[in-house]
């Protein structure tokens, strides 16, 4: 299965979400799924490729010129794709994956939550996505999102598209992903 996850260029100030990525690498290596992701080797990102890796499991980065520009892209993956554009980045990694996770990140990791929520509520992506919710991090964007419900904004039912856990196990297993624990 191919998992894309979104998640930071930054790894944080509190060393959980470290843990957390390389524990989900593990559960994504160990068991030969592949991680679909940005390409970036820097802050959770290069921490959930290089776990991945080193349990033998297979990373596909897929990362614009621009940021290949910046030295910022992972050159030890099994396919790394160059691409022209963010929305280019987006789209590859949408039409290549079977599941979505968001782990914390900052506005490119929301961005990307964001469009592909979208995506899905348009019906031009029916697959399932995942919320690491890592120390309560997303507590406030799940409350935003249940008070869209609340006052009409988002339908019922495309809030409950949207999985949330707190553990890497418990998020896998309830997108459906076969692993051993």
């Amino acid at each position: 299965m191919n998992l894309c996850v979104f998640c930071g260029s930054s790894s944080g100030l509190n060393g959980i979400y470290e843990k957390t990525a390389r524990d989900l690498s593990k559960l994504i290596g160990e068991n030969n799924h592949t991680l679909v992701y940005g390409g970036g080797n820097i802050g959770l990102m290069g921490i959930l490729a290089d776990g991945v890796l080193q349990h033998k499991g297979k990373v596909v980065g897929v990362i614009p010129e621009f940021l290949v520009q910046k030295e910022v892209a992972h050159h030890g993956l099994s396919t790394l794709e160059v691409v022209s554009s963010m929305h280019e980045r987006k789209q590859r990694m949408a039409d290549i994956s079977d599941a979505f996770i968001a782990l914390p990140g900052g506005w490119g990791t929301l961005d990307e939550l964001a469009e592909i929520l979208t995506w899905h509520q348009l019906g031009l992506v029916k697959k399932p996505i995942g919320l690491l919710n890592i120390n309560s991090y997303f507590n406030f964007l799940i409350q935003q999102m249940d008070l869209m419900v609340k006052e009409g904004f988002l339908p019922k039912e495309t809030r409950q598209n949207l999985t949330v856990s707190e553990t890497p196990v418990n998020l896998l297993t309830m997108l459906g992903v076969d692993f051993v624990k």
